[in-house]
């Protein structure tokens, strides 16, 4: 095995996303790309490939390029572009989203399945992805069945989050429910279903983690929460105790004309989660709504525009009503109202 040894309680997760999320075929050509710190991951699913007879072409990040990964090197661009199915097991580090940015563009152009684990430990692989991610997926349809109609959407906390959003008909509902096809890649863990939103209005505490960069160096956001104050979709301030915090996200949300927008709004409907880990890979994947600035991922929702920057921010224990009925309480679905029974 290329990555070497792993512990064996990694098993079951690497099975599910090799036979469950990417559903890989024996024979099939698939690109395992990996950074050193995520080498124990990356050897489980290599070894869950090997099971399933699969061709594995595995690369290691810091063999072809030094970090941060400014720009994406030609041998992991050309891994994918000779592959029927990819995976990119990586700790992201500050100034590396524009190459992560062009490994996608080559997943998007060929449509390929591909598996997006940025972030990932063996604590996401014990945990969100021992998922039943089939039982994901019908959550994560049933949303993206009902969220067209919908016209608007409160969601509430008891740290303070207090907004509402609006839709535009014309921009799709996408699901990331795990089950991975050529049309979605996904992050894995998955659950999630997203969309740009037409405007958000309100406040919005960020008292879990935050994205791209953030995680690592600020981790969880429990104790030092940012608040952000949006109208009409933009974001029009931001506060916080920690100033060097909150100078970096203002900086950041203002690299271009649109990285202050939401252009994002997700439902995390991975069921077999329950609390947040400090670990955005995981924890925008708990039930709840959190929304994110910065680049829409037009290629998947229809949205007309784009930014160089995108950054998550979650929020804790969300009370949410899709029009007039209430759908989540206290971070947690009222199944019934998708005449769902738990799993």
């Amino acid at each position: 095995m290329f990555f070497g040894p792993f512990p064996d309680e990694l098993c079951p997760g690497a099975r599910n996303a090799v036979e469950v999320c990417l559903n890989v075929q024996p024979g099939e050509r698939v690109a395992l790309i990996a950074d050193e710190a995520s080498r124990d991951v990356a050897a489980s699913i290599e070894h869950a490939l090997a099971d399933r007879g699969a061709d594995t072409r595995p690369l290691l990040i810091e063999a072809v390029t030094p970090r941060p990964m400014v720009v994406a090197p030609i041998g992991i661009l050309q891994s994918l572009e000779e592959a029927d199915a990819g995976i990119l097991c990586v700790q992201p580090q500050e100034g590396e989203l524009g190459a992560r940015m062009a490994i996608v563009a080559v997943v998007e152009r060929r449509r390929i399945r591909y598996a997006h684990m940025v972030g990932v430990t063996p604590q996401i692989m014990r945990e969100g992805m021992r998922a039943d991610y089939r039982q994901v997926d019908r959550l994560s349809e049933l949303l993206c069945e009902r969220m067209p109609d919908a016209s608007l959407l409160t969601v509430r906390t008891a740290g303070g989050t207090d907004f509402r959003a609006t839709f535009d008909r014309s921009l799709a509902w996408v699901k990331t429910s795990g089950l991975i096809n050529p049309r979605y890649w996904s992050n894995l863990p998955a659950g999630e279903v997203f969309t740009t939103p037409a405007s958000v209005d309100g406040t919005f505490v960020c008292d879990g983690t935050a994205g791209d960069y953030f995680n690592a160096k600020y981790g969880s956001l429990e104790r030092t929460p940012l608040s952000l104050e949006i109208r009409h979709g933009r974001l029009v301030d931001a506060r916080c105790e920690r100033e060097d915090l909150r100078r970096d996200f203002w900086d950041y949300c203002h690299t271009d004309p649109n990285s202050d927008r939401v252009g994002e709004l997700a439902f995390g409907t991975n069921l077999g989660l329950r609390d947040m880990i400090g670990i955005l890979l995981q924890d925008e994947k708990v039930p709840g709504v959190h929304i994110a600035f910065g680049d829409p991922y037009g290629n998947q929702t229809h949205a007309d525009w784009k930014s160089k920057t995108h950054v998550d921010v979650l929020t804790r224990g969300c009370d949410v009503w899709i029009d007039e009925e209430q759908v989540i309480a206290n971070g947690q679905y009222l199944l019934e109202r998708f005449a769902l029974s738990p799993a």
